[in-house]
């Protein structure tokens, strides 16, 4: 290689590693952070209201796990969600917890600025504000059209109907003592509310907000499901260890369905009745008894019973049908079965005393 050539390539190189260094320490290019991954098809949320700890929690259906618990206030117990599931309502109560047939005298003064309708946001997983629901509110339901809330005020027997865009209490309806379960038929026309006590339901008129009749259905009743066509339901009795079977169009019993013996010997307390999405089982949990019961709604017999976990009250089915959830109070968990093997194949610790399920898609 020529001398001068080879001294003009050497210049050259050095030049250009000091003009590099001067430049300073290369930057990594910056990146946009990912999005988080799509949520699997089919995926969704149980929310379950705890009682004595007072909040929600929250468990996401692809793990199956506890993603939140969010405080809402004193005894959380019956939970629904607004129609466009933007929403979820829940009833809080100041009343001090008793059993069935407990003095009241000796129980510790209710703190009512405790009573109410929780509106909690589903995307923030915040509680915004709390409506006035009446004087210790346990169950209620929604109108068909999202406008008004309809609980049981168990202390006072009575019926609050709720304008929720209000945010107050406009009609008080004198039921039966100790009220129960309230559900709206699926045409929106009536909401059926049990009373423990007189062993009844009260059929109110959505419309007009009244009471336009009562009818007997045997000892404690506690929960309805409606079937789709809305001409017949299913009412739990918790001290006969039965359903019965009501004529909604008559609004009149029409039968009954026997589950197990409610005797301390069995301990067989129908609480809570949901029917599966095609309407062809309804399902029932038991309390003490520790079961779920499966009926075949065509035959209205008994097929199945599975134990679940300590006295599962409030329960859930996922939108699949395949999975079912059970609020089990003593143990605070939540049982979750497969119902193509009728087995229990986890239990979630949530908070204390699991009340009420309610299952959301995002």
């Amino acid at each position: 290689m020529n001398k001068s050539l080879f001294l003009s390539s050497r210049v050259a190189a050095i030049a250009l590693t000091l003009f590099l260094a001067s430049c300073g320490p290369t930057e990594t290019p910056k990146t946009t952070p990912s999005e988080p991954p799509p949520r699997p098809a089919g995926s969704y949320h149980v929310y379950v209201t705890n009682e004595r700890s007072g909040d929600l929690s929250i468990i996401d259906s692809v793990t199956n796990d506890v993603v939140a618990t969010v405080p809402l206030g004193k005894r959380p117990r019956g939970i629904h969600a607004s129609p466009d599931k933007q929403t979820i309502y829940v009833a809080l109560s100041g009343s001090p917890i008793a059993g069935p047939g407990v003095d009241e005298k000796t129980l510790p003064p209710p703190d009512k600025s405790a009573d109410g309708i929780g509106v909690f946001d589903i995307k923030t997983r915040k509680l915004l504000k709390t409506l006035s629901g009446g004087s210790d509110p346990e169950e209620f339901d929604l109108s068909k059209d999202g406008k008004l809330i309809f609980t049981s005020n168990e202390d006072t027997g009575e019926a609050s109907v709720i304008d929720i865009a209000m945010g107050k209490v406009v009609e008080t309806l004198k039921v039966g003592e100790e009220p129960e379960g309230v559900t709206t038929s699926p045409d929106g026309r009536f909401v059926y509310m049990t009373s423990e006590q007189d062993g009844e339901i009260f059929v109110i008129d959505t419309e007009a907000h009244k009471v336009i009749t009562s009818f007997k259905v045997g000892n404690r009743p506690r929960s309805v499901g409606f079937f789709p066509d809305g001409k017949k339901a299913y009412v739990t009795r918790e001290n006969d260890g039965a359903i019965s079977i009501l004529d909604t169009v008559k609004h009149a019993k029409a039968g009954e369905i026997k589950i197990g013996d409610p005797s301390p010997a069995g301990n067989i307390k129908p609480m809570k009745v949901i029917l599966s999405s095609d309407a062809t089982t309804a399902y029932v949990s038991t309390g003490r008894g520790k079961k779920i019961f499966m009926i075949d709604t065509a035959t209205d017999k008994v097929t199945n019973s599975i134990e679940v976990g300590q006295r599962p009250w409030g329960m859930g089915l996922s939108p699949d049908g395949k999975l079912l959830y059970t609020a089990n109070g003593p143990s605070n968990d939540v049982s979750v079965v497969d119902l193509s093997t009728n087995m229990v194949i986890k239990r979630i610790n949530v908070g204390e005393s699991p009340w009420g399920v309610l299952i959301v898609e995002p």
